[in-house]
C-alpha cells in the first residue's frame, strides 16, 4: 500500500481513547474510515469536519449481526476495506478467586469475541479484494501475563494473540496481513472511567491491591501518547512493512525484551529434559538444579 492511495478503514470502538486517535491520524492521512461506536453521535464534530470521509456507524460487537450489518454498511458506502482495527475492549480489576464468573465472562464477549466476530466478517471482503490488512489491539500484558487482577483482560488478550497468529497463517496467500498491537500504559481513559475496580479483599492487596494503585498513579497513566502510537499504527500500514506484533511505549517494549530473555534462558536450561521426553532419546535426564 503506497501513501498515495486513500484507504478504507473500519475500526472499533472510535469514540475514545487508541480508537478516537486513530480516528484523527487516519482522516490526516487523507484516508476514509468507517468509525463504529455504541453510541456514534459522539463522533458528529469528525462528520461536521471531513464530511463523506467518515461514516459513523453503531456497533455492538458482541452481536454478529450487527457486525455482520456494519461491514454490509461500510462497502456499500465505500466499495471496500483495506484495513480492520479491532479496537474495542476494556478491562475490569478483581482477583481470580473472588471475582464474579459473568464479569469475566462479559469480558470475554467483548475483548475475545467481539475481535473474532468482527474479524470474522470482514475477511471475505478481503480475500475477495485480494488485499487487505487487520490490526488487532492486544497490550504487552497479552504478551508477557501476570498482571494482578487482570485475569480476564489479559487472558482474553492471549486468546486474540494466538487466534490472529492463526489467521495470519490462514490469509497470507490471499494478500491479507496481520498485525497485533501491544501497547504499555497510555493516556485513556483504560484504567479510569472504563475500569470498575471489584472489591479486592484483604489477602490480595499487596499484589491486586498494589497493581489497581499503579494503575490510579500519574506516571503509569500517561507514560504513553495516544495520538503518537495512532500516527505510528498508520504510518506503518501506509509504508506496508508490517510486523507481526507492534510493542508501543517505552515499559512495552522493555518488559517484551525482558520476558523473552527469560523465555530463552528457561528453554535452554531445561532443553535436554524436554527432549528426553521423546522415543530414542537418552532418558532420564537430570531436573536443572536438582541433586539427583
Amino acid at each position: 500500500m503506497s501513501e498515495e492511495t486513500p484507504l478504507v478503514w473500519f475500526v472499533t470502538g472510535s469514540s475514545r481513547g487508541f480508537g478516537r486517535a486513530l480516528l484523527g491520524a487516519i482522516l490526516a492521512a487523507g484516508d476514509f474510515v468507517v468509525a463504529t461506536a455504541r453510541r456514534p453521535e459522539v463522533l458528529k464534530d469528525a462528520v461536521e469536519e471531513y464530511g463523506d470521509r467518515v461514516l459513523p456507524l453503531a456497533l455492538d460487537v458482541t452481536r454478529p449481526d450487527a457486525v455482520q450489518a456494519a461491514v454490509e454498511a461500510a462497502v456499500a458506502r465505500f466499495g471496500r476495506v483495506d484495513v480492520l482495527v479491532n479496537n474495542a475492549g476494556y478491562a475490569n480489576m478483581s482477583p481470580v478467586e473472588t471475582g464474579d464468573e459473568d464479569d469475566f465472562r462479559a469480558q470475554f464477549e467483548t475483548n475475545f469475541w467481539g475481535v473474532y466476530h468482527v474479524t470474522k466478517a470482514v475477511l471475505p471482503v478481503m480475500r475477495g479484494q485480494g488485499s487487505g490488512v487487520v490490526v488487532q489491539f492486544s497490550s504487552v500484558g497479552g504478551r508477557v501475563g501476570a498482571s494482578p487482577g487482570l485475569g480476564a483482560y489479559q487472558a482474553a488478550k492471549f486468546a486474540v494473540d494466538g487466534f490472529t497468529r492463526t489467521v495470519a497463517v490462514e490469509t497470507a496467500p490471499f494478500g491479507i496481513r496481520v498485525m497485533t498491537v501491544e501497547p504499555s500504559g497510555f493516556a485513556t481513559d483504560w484504567g479510569g472511567a472504563s475500569m470498575t475496580v471489584h472489591d479486592i479483599p484483604e489477602g490480595y492487596d499487596e499484589t491486586v491491591g498494589a497493581m489497581s494503585r499503579m494503575i490510579d498513579s500519574a506516571a503509569a497513566a500517561t507514560a504513553g501518547d495516544p495520538e503518537r502510537a495512532a500516527e505510528i499504527i498508520v504510518r506503518t500500514v501506509h509504508t506496508g512493512v508490517v510486523p507481526s506484533h507492534l510493542l508501543l511505549g517505552e515499559m512495552a517494549a522493555d518488559m517484551a525484551i525482558d520476558y523473552s530473555r527469560q523465555q530463552i534462558e528457561e528453554a535452554t536450561a531445561w532443553q535436554e529434559v524436554s527432549r528426553s521426553a521423546d522415543f530414542g532419546r537418552p532418558y532420564p535426564t537430570p531436573l536443572p538444579g536438582s541433586a539427583d
